[in-house]
């Protein structure tokens, strides 16, 4: 691991000192690259995280578009200036690179979420350090391949691999200046801690609740399919997917609707043509459902649909949990999967996000850059002063 760090720490001069236009042009030929081998890169991730093919291609394709966006960073990179703020004197600012960055993946999207940090990054000119989920390695190393393919420089993009002694190697070397964080709550909190206490920028995206609010007045087709897709798409793995479903008034009666269009969703391993949800990530995530469906029942909540028993031919001892709606429980308000697109920032609120600087978007760049502001002055004259100036300096006097 330390290798990595010094080979990204000796390729950064070069990378930094290397024109905006030269950056984005890799980014160019980079984006063009995942849409050619976009199939190959999704294959991957269903064969190691388990969710469908049509949804790994997405997973790839909204990796994709941020890294579409990173192209336009001429114009997100304009600085500030002010000529001749006063006499012979010029104001200006702009963004350089900080240096070594470090990027720390979820296993449930083995490339969107890789793709929300390294490219915005390093077309910045900053190095990057990367380090995918343990379970799903296999997308993230593609993904490099390609964007050497691409004509990054050796160095520039550094993987490493494991659990939590990786995690504090990111969070403690001294050398590596800011980090990316997707994952879970307990893991967001304890890097944005170590890594603040040892001077890094942090950003970490955690869990989130969400929560829809279905108003008797709503397109009762269109909000049941969408009902079903936001919250058991990719096996509800997904921070922003869909728990709670608030039905008023007149909606309540779409109840028994909601439960079919969920029945009938078909669960099989995700390479399986026709497949509409895969496995769970391990059998302890498998566990922890059940665990879940368990206490609501103990809670006094009703179960309409019970998925928890389920068995898929060939996968007898796979990690499958099928849809499963409850009712009869308490809630709270969102919209279902609002994630944005990469031309807005990746927003969180409260504990789901730790934090100064969101992912993405004008917000991503000002995370991966730092101001620095020029004051210049040009004397017309010569000093006519016989002896240095020492009070503070002040304009319009």
């Amino acid at each position: 691991m330390d290798a990595a760090v010094a080979s990204c720490k000796r390729s950064f001069p070069a990378w930094a000192d290397t024109s905006v236009l030269s950056r984005q042009q890799v980014l160019l030929r980079y984006q063009q690259l995942i849409k050619e081998n976009l199939k190959e890169i999704a294959r991957l991730i269903t064969l190691e995280q388990g969710k469908t093919l049509a949804d790994a291609e997405g997973d790839v394709f909204r990796g994709l578009q941020v890294v579409e966006h990173a192209c336009s960073v001429t114009s997100l990179l304009l600085g500030e200036t002010m000529p001749s703020i006063t006499k012979d004197m010029d104001l200006y600012s702009y963004r350089l690179p900080l240096g070594v960055c470090a990027g720390i993946a979820p296993f449930n999207f083995p490339a969107m979420i890789p793709l929300w940090m390294f490219p915005m990054a390093m077309v910045c000119g900053n190095t990057f350090l990367m380090k995918p989920s343990e379970r799903v390695p296999g997308a993230t190393m593609l993904l490099a391949k390609l964007l050497q393919d691409s004509g990054a420089p050796d160095g520039t993009l550094n993987i490493i691999h494991g659990q939590h002694e990786a995690v504090n190697f990111i969070c403690d070397h001294p050398d590596i200046k800011a980090i990316s964080f997707v994952g879970s709550n307990q893991a967001g909190e304890y890097i944005f801690e170590r890594g603040s206490r040892h001077g890094k920028r942090v950003q970490a995206n955690m869990g989130a609740k969400n929560h829809g609010v279905v108003m008797p007045d709503a397109n009762k087709e269109n909000t049941l399919n969408q009902l079903v897709g936001a919250a058991f798409g990719a096996a509800g793995q997904r921070c922003m997917a869909l728990s709670t479903a608030i039905l008023v008034g007149e909606a309540k009666k779409w109840l028994p609707e909601l439960v079919e269009r969920a029945k009938n969703l078909r669960v099989n391993a995700g390479d399986q043509p026709g497949a509409d949800l895969g496995p769970l990530i391990t059998p302890q995530a498998k566990e922890r459902v059940c665990n879940l469906i368990d206490s609501g029942t103990k809670e006094g909540a009703s179960i309409l649909l019970d998925g928890r028993n389920i068995k898929v031919k060939g996968y007898e001892n796979g990690n499958f949990v099928g849809p499963t709606i409850i009712s009869n429980v308490k809630v709270g308000v969102n919209v279902p999967i609002p994630v944005p697109l990469p031309m807005f920032s990746f927003t969180g609120s409260r504990s789901s996000f730790r934090g100064d600087t969101n992912f993405y978007g004008k917000q991503g760049i000002q995370f991966y850059t730092q101001l620095k502001t020029i004051t210049s002055q040009w004397k017309e004259e010569d000093a006519t002063l016989s002896s240095p100036a020492v009070v503070m300096p002040t304009m319009g006097r």
